[in-house]
Protein backbone atom coordinates (compact mmCIF):
# COMPACT_ATOMS: atom_id res chain seq x y z
CA UNK A 1 0.00 0.00 0.00
CA UNK A 2 2.82 2.37 0.96
CA UNK A 3 4.78 1.47 -2.18
CA UNK A 4 1.69 2.13 -4.28
CA UNK A 5 1.28 5.62 -2.79
CA UNK A 6 4.99 6.32 -3.24
CA UNK A 7 4.77 5.25 -6.88
CA UNK A 8 1.76 7.52 -7.42
CA UNK A 9 3.60 10.43 -5.82
CA UNK A 10 6.64 9.89 -8.04
CA UNK A 11 4.45 9.67 -11.16
CA UNK A 12 2.65 12.86 -10.15
CA UNK A 13 5.95 14.71 -9.77
CA UNK A 14 7.13 13.38 -13.12
CA UNK A 15 4.05 14.85 -14.78
CA UNK A 16 4.69 18.14 -12.97
CA UNK A 17 8.40 18.15 -13.82
CA UNK A 18 8.14 19.91 -17.23
CA UNK A 19 6.09 22.73 -15.70
CA UNK A 20 8.43 23.02 -12.69
CA UNK A 21 11.47 23.23 -14.98
CA UNK A 22 9.85 25.95 -17.11
CA UNK A 23 8.63 27.76 -13.97
CA UNK A 24 12.12 27.71 -12.45
CA UNK A 25 13.86 28.74 -15.67
CA UNK A 26 11.55 31.57 -16.74
CA UNK A 27 10.20 32.88 -13.43
CA UNK A 28 12.20 31.89 -10.37
CA UNK A 29 15.63 32.38 -11.94
CA UNK A 30 14.84 35.89 -13.32
CA UNK A 31 13.45 36.93 -9.92
CA UNK A 32 16.58 35.92 -8.01
CA UNK A 33 18.94 37.09 -10.76
CA UNK A 34 17.32 40.54 -10.90
CA UNK A 35 17.75 40.79 -7.12
CA UNK A 36 21.42 39.94 -7.64
CA UNK A 37 21.68 42.61 -10.35
CA UNK A 38 20.18 45.26 -8.04
CA UNK A 39 23.47 45.25 -6.09
CA UNK A 40 25.65 45.64 -9.17
CA UNK A 41 26.35 48.19 -11.88
CA UNK A 42 27.74 48.15 -15.40
CA UNK A 43 31.25 49.57 -15.67
CA UNK A 44 31.55 52.57 -18.05
CA UNK A 45 34.27 50.69 -19.95
CA UNK A 46 32.22 47.52 -20.43
CA UNK A 47 31.33 46.62 -24.01
CA UNK A 48 27.89 45.27 -24.91
CA UNK A 49 29.17 41.69 -25.30
CA UNK A 50 30.34 41.36 -21.69
CA UNK A 51 27.76 43.40 -19.81
CA UNK A 52 26.55 40.64 -17.50
CA UNK A 53 30.01 39.21 -16.80
CA UNK A 54 31.77 42.51 -16.08
CA UNK A 55 29.41 44.07 -13.54
CA UNK A 56 30.91 45.34 -10.32
CA UNK A 57 29.41 45.06 -6.85
CA UNK A 58 28.12 48.43 -5.60
CA UNK A 59 26.23 47.37 -2.47
CA UNK A 60 23.11 49.43 -1.76
CA UNK A 61 24.16 52.28 -4.07
CA UNK A 62 21.36 51.60 -6.55
CA UNK A 63 18.75 51.69 -3.79
CA UNK A 64 20.25 54.83 -2.26
CA UNK A 65 20.22 56.45 -5.70
CA UNK A 66 16.44 56.11 -5.71
CA UNK A 67 16.17 58.52 -2.80
CA UNK A 68 17.71 61.40 -4.76
CA UNK A 69 16.45 60.61 -8.26
CA UNK A 70 13.90 63.32 -9.06
CA UNK A 71 12.82 61.60 -12.29
CA UNK A 72 12.05 58.38 -10.41
CA UNK A 73 9.90 60.14 -7.81
CA UNK A 74 8.16 62.05 -10.57
CA UNK A 75 7.40 58.72 -12.26
CA UNK A 76 5.75 57.56 -9.00
CA UNK A 77 3.69 60.77 -8.91
CA UNK A 78 2.66 60.17 -12.53
CA UNK A 79 1.80 56.57 -11.68
CA UNK A 80 -0.34 57.74 -8.76
CA UNK A 81 -2.13 60.22 -11.02
CA UNK A 82 -2.63 57.46 -13.58
CA UNK A 83 -4.12 55.17 -10.90
CA UNK A 84 -6.36 57.89 -9.42
CA UNK A 85 -7.82 58.53 -12.86
CA UNK A 86 -8.00 54.95 -14.13
CA UNK A 87 -9.29 52.94 -11.17
CA UNK A 88 -12.47 54.95 -10.34
CA UNK A 89 -13.34 55.50 -14.02
CA UNK A 90 -12.78 51.82 -14.84
CA UNK A 91 -14.89 50.60 -11.91
CA UNK A 92 -17.69 53.07 -12.67
CA UNK A 93 -17.77 52.13 -16.38
CA UNK A 94 -17.71 48.39 -15.63
CA UNK A 95 -20.45 48.63 -13.00
CA UNK A 96 -22.64 50.78 -15.25
CA UNK A 97 -22.34 48.31 -18.13
CA UNK A 98 -23.09 45.38 -15.81
CA UNK A 99 -26.24 47.04 -14.45
CA UNK A 100 -27.47 47.87 -17.95
CA UNK A 101 -26.89 44.32 -19.23
CA UNK A 102 -28.48 42.83 -16.11
CA UNK A 103 -31.78 44.40 -17.18
CA UNK A 104 -32.05 41.76 -19.91
CA UNK A 105 -32.01 44.21 -22.79
CA UNK A 106 -32.81 42.82 -26.20
CA UNK A 107 -29.60 41.43 -27.64
CA UNK A 108 -27.79 41.64 -24.29
CA UNK A 109 -25.61 38.62 -25.16
CA UNK A 110 -24.35 40.41 -28.27
CA UNK A 111 -23.63 43.59 -26.30
CA UNK A 112 -21.83 41.61 -23.60
CA UNK A 113 -19.53 40.02 -26.17
CA UNK A 114 -18.99 43.35 -27.95
CA UNK A 115 -18.03 45.14 -24.72
CA UNK A 116 -15.68 42.34 -23.68
CA UNK A 117 -13.97 41.98 -27.09
CA UNK A 118 -11.55 44.96 -26.71
CA UNK A 119 -10.20 43.35 -23.53
CA UNK A 120 -8.57 40.54 -25.54
CA UNK A 121 -6.73 42.94 -27.86
CA UNK A 122 -3.10 43.81 -27.20
CA UNK A 123 -2.72 47.20 -25.52
CA UNK A 124 -0.02 48.26 -27.97
CA UNK A 125 -2.41 47.74 -30.88
CA UNK A 126 -5.19 49.60 -29.06
CA UNK A 127 -2.74 52.41 -28.28
CA UNK A 128 -1.85 52.84 -31.96
CA UNK A 129 -5.55 52.98 -32.87
CA UNK A 130 -6.19 55.68 -30.27
CA UNK A 131 -3.11 57.53 -31.45
CA UNK A 132 -4.87 58.05 -34.77
CA UNK A 133 -8.18 58.90 -33.07
CA UNK A 134 -6.50 61.62 -30.99
CA UNK A 135 -4.35 62.95 -33.84
CA UNK A 136 -4.79 66.68 -34.56
CA UNK A 137 -6.26 67.82 -37.90
CA UNK A 138 -7.22 64.37 -39.24
CA UNK A 139 -8.14 62.45 -36.06
CA UNK A 140 -11.79 61.50 -35.51
CA UNK A 141 -11.95 63.21 -32.11
CA UNK A 142 -10.49 66.47 -33.41
CA UNK A 143 -12.92 66.50 -36.34
CA UNK A 144 -15.90 66.02 -34.01
CA UNK A 145 -14.71 68.69 -31.58
CA UNK A 146 -14.03 71.11 -34.44
CA UNK A 147 -17.57 70.62 -35.73
CA UNK A 148 -18.81 71.47 -32.22
CA UNK A 149 -16.72 74.63 -32.21
CA UNK A 150 -14.07 73.32 -29.78
CA UNK A 151 -10.63 74.11 -31.19
CA UNK A 152 -8.52 73.71 -28.04
CA UNK A 153 -6.92 70.49 -29.32
CA UNK A 154 -6.69 71.49 -32.98
CA UNK A 155 -3.07 72.60 -32.81
CA UNK A 156 -1.39 69.84 -30.76
CA UNK A 157 -4.04 67.22 -30.11
CA UNK A 158 -4.88 65.51 -26.83
CA UNK A 159 -1.66 63.56 -26.37
CA UNK A 160 0.73 66.45 -27.05
CA UNK A 161 -0.83 68.57 -24.31
CA UNK A 162 0.68 68.05 -20.85
CA UNK A 163 -2.67 68.78 -19.18
CA UNK A 164 -4.67 66.21 -21.14
CA UNK A 165 -2.18 63.53 -22.23
CA UNK A 166 -2.64 61.30 -19.18
CA UNK A 167 -6.41 61.63 -19.34
CA UNK A 168 -6.31 60.61 -23.00
CA UNK A 169 -4.26 57.50 -22.21
CA UNK A 170 -6.54 56.57 -19.31
CA UNK A 171 -9.71 57.04 -21.38
CA UNK A 172 -8.40 54.59 -23.99
CA UNK A 173 -7.45 52.08 -21.29
CA UNK A 174 -10.83 52.36 -19.54
CA UNK A 175 -12.73 51.67 -22.75
CA UNK A 176 -10.47 48.71 -23.48
CA UNK A 177 -10.65 47.05 -20.05
CA UNK A 178 -14.21 47.90 -18.98
CA UNK A 179 -15.44 44.57 -20.35
CA UNK A 180 -13.35 42.59 -17.84
CA UNK A 181 -14.83 44.35 -14.83
CA UNK A 182 -18.27 44.20 -16.44
CA UNK A 183 -18.16 40.38 -16.49
CA UNK A 184 -17.16 40.25 -12.82
CA UNK A 185 -19.83 42.71 -11.72
CA UNK A 186 -22.48 41.04 -13.86
CA UNK A 187 -21.72 37.66 -12.31
CA UNK A 188 -21.91 39.12 -8.78
CA UNK A 189 -25.16 41.00 -9.45
CA UNK A 190 -26.86 37.97 -10.97
CA UNK A 191 -26.00 35.96 -7.84
CA UNK A 192 -27.95 38.37 -5.62
CA UNK A 193 -31.29 36.68 -4.74
CA UNK A 194 -34.27 38.24 -6.48
CA UNK A 195 -36.19 37.95 -3.22
CA UNK A 196 -33.97 40.66 -1.71
CA UNK A 197 -35.03 43.14 -4.38
CA UNK A 198 -38.66 42.04 -4.07
CA UNK A 199 -38.57 42.72 -0.34
CA UNK A 200 -37.12 46.18 -1.08
CA UNK A 201 -39.97 46.82 -3.54
CA UNK A 202 -42.52 45.92 -0.88
CA UNK A 203 -40.85 48.42 1.47
CA UNK A 204 -41.20 51.10 -1.22
CA UNK A 205 -37.53 51.44 -2.14
CA UNK A 206 -36.75 53.17 -5.44
CA UNK A 207 -34.02 52.11 -7.91
CA UNK A 208 -31.35 54.32 -6.37
CA UNK A 209 -32.09 53.04 -2.86
CA UNK A 210 -31.91 49.42 -4.07
CA UNK A 211 -28.59 50.11 -5.75
CA UNK A 212 -27.12 51.94 -2.74
CA UNK A 213 -28.35 49.54 -0.04
CA UNK A 214 -28.34 46.18 -1.82
CA UNK A 215 -26.31 46.03 -5.02
CA UNK A 216 -23.35 48.19 -4.05
CA UNK A 217 -22.58 46.56 -0.66
CA UNK A 218 -22.74 43.09 -2.21
CA UNK A 219 -20.26 43.91 -4.99
CA UNK A 220 -17.67 45.47 -2.66
CA UNK A 221 -15.39 42.38 -2.95
CA UNK A 222 -15.30 42.88 -6.73
CA UNK A 223 -14.51 46.58 -6.26
CA UNK A 224 -11.61 45.78 -3.92
CA UNK A 225 -10.31 43.17 -6.37
CA UNK A 226 -10.40 45.70 -9.21
CA UNK A 227 -8.61 48.23 -7.01
CA UNK A 228 -5.82 45.70 -6.41
CA UNK A 229 -5.50 44.73 -10.09
CA UNK A 230 -5.81 48.38 -11.14
CA UNK A 231 -3.01 49.39 -8.77
CA UNK A 232 -0.76 46.62 -10.03
CA UNK A 233 -1.64 47.57 -13.60
CA UNK A 234 -0.74 51.21 -12.92
CA UNK A 235 2.66 50.24 -11.50
CA UNK A 236 3.28 48.02 -14.54
CA UNK A 237 1.87 50.40 -17.16
CA UNK A 238 4.09 50.44 -20.22
CA UNK A 239 2.52 49.39 -23.54
CA UNK A 240 -0.08 52.17 -23.64
CA UNK A 241 2.51 54.82 -22.71
CA UNK A 242 5.06 53.49 -25.20
CA UNK A 243 2.51 53.37 -28.02
CA UNK A 244 0.69 56.65 -27.38
CA UNK A 245 3.01 59.20 -25.77
CA UNK A 246 6.51 57.77 -25.29
CA UNK A 247 6.46 59.22 -21.77
CA UNK A 248 5.79 62.76 -23.04
CA UNK A 249 4.89 65.45 -23.66
CA UNK A 250 7.62 67.35 -21.87
CA UNK A 251 6.69 69.80 -19.12
CA UNK A 252 8.51 71.72 -16.40
CA UNK A 253 7.96 70.76 -12.74
CA UNK A 254 9.94 72.33 -9.90
CA UNK A 255 12.40 73.72 -12.42
CA UNK A 256 13.06 70.32 -14.01
CA UNK A 257 11.90 68.99 -17.38
CA UNK A 258 9.86 65.81 -17.02
CA UNK A 259 7.47 63.72 -19.08
CA UNK A 260 3.78 64.24 -18.35
CA UNK A 261 3.07 60.51 -18.77
CA UNK A 262 6.43 59.14 -17.64
CA UNK A 263 5.00 56.50 -15.28
CA UNK A 264 7.19 54.14 -13.26
CA UNK A 265 6.84 51.20 -15.68
CA UNK A 266 8.02 53.32 -18.60
CA UNK A 267 10.81 54.87 -16.53
CA UNK A 268 11.96 51.35 -15.64
CA UNK A 269 12.05 50.46 -19.35
CA UNK A 270 14.14 53.55 -20.08
CA UNK A 271 16.73 52.44 -17.52
CA UNK A 272 17.03 49.04 -19.20
CA UNK A 273 17.30 50.80 -22.54
CA UNK A 274 20.24 52.82 -21.20
CA UNK A 275 21.86 49.60 -19.88
CA UNK A 276 21.41 50.66 -16.24
CA UNK A 277 20.45 47.10 -15.40
CA UNK A 278 21.38 47.23 -11.73
CA UNK A 279 19.47 50.45 -11.16
CA UNK A 280 16.49 49.13 -13.13
CA UNK A 281 16.47 45.99 -10.98
CA UNK A 282 16.44 48.08 -7.80
CA UNK A 283 13.50 50.09 -9.18
CA UNK A 284 11.60 46.89 -9.94
CA UNK A 285 12.04 45.63 -6.37
CA UNK A 286 10.98 48.99 -4.95
CA UNK A 287 7.82 48.82 -7.07
CA UNK A 288 7.31 45.22 -5.96
CA UNK A 289 7.41 46.34 -2.32
CA UNK A 290 4.77 49.01 -3.04
CA UNK A 291 2.58 46.47 -4.85
CA UNK A 292 2.78 43.92 -2.03
CA UNK A 293 2.00 46.58 0.58
CA UNK A 294 -1.08 47.86 -1.26
CA UNK A 295 -2.26 44.32 -1.99
CA UNK A 296 -1.88 43.37 1.68
CA UNK A 297 -3.93 46.38 2.79
CA UNK A 298 -6.68 45.60 0.28
CA UNK A 299 -6.80 41.93 1.29
CA UNK A 300 -7.18 42.94 4.93
CA UNK A 301 -10.03 45.26 3.97
CA UNK A 302 -11.63 42.48 1.93
CA UNK A 303 -11.52 40.06 4.86
CA UNK A 304 -13.18 42.65 7.09
CA UNK A 305 -16.16 42.58 4.77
Amino acid sequence: MIKSKTRETIVSYLFLAPFLVIFAAFLLYPIFYSFYLSFRAVSPTTDMFSIFTDMKFVGFSNYLRLLSDFDFWWSLVSTGYYAVLYIPLSIAASLMLAILLNNQLKGHSLFRSAYFLPNVLDMFVVGIIWLFIYAPHYGILDRILTQLGITYFAEKGVLANGKTAMLGVVAALVLKNAGFGMILFLSAIQNIPVSVYEAADIDGANEWQKFKNITLPLVVPIILFLIITGTIGALNAFSEIYAMTGGGPQMVVAGKTVGATNVSGYYLFRQFERMNYGYAASISYFLLAITLTISYINVKLLHRK
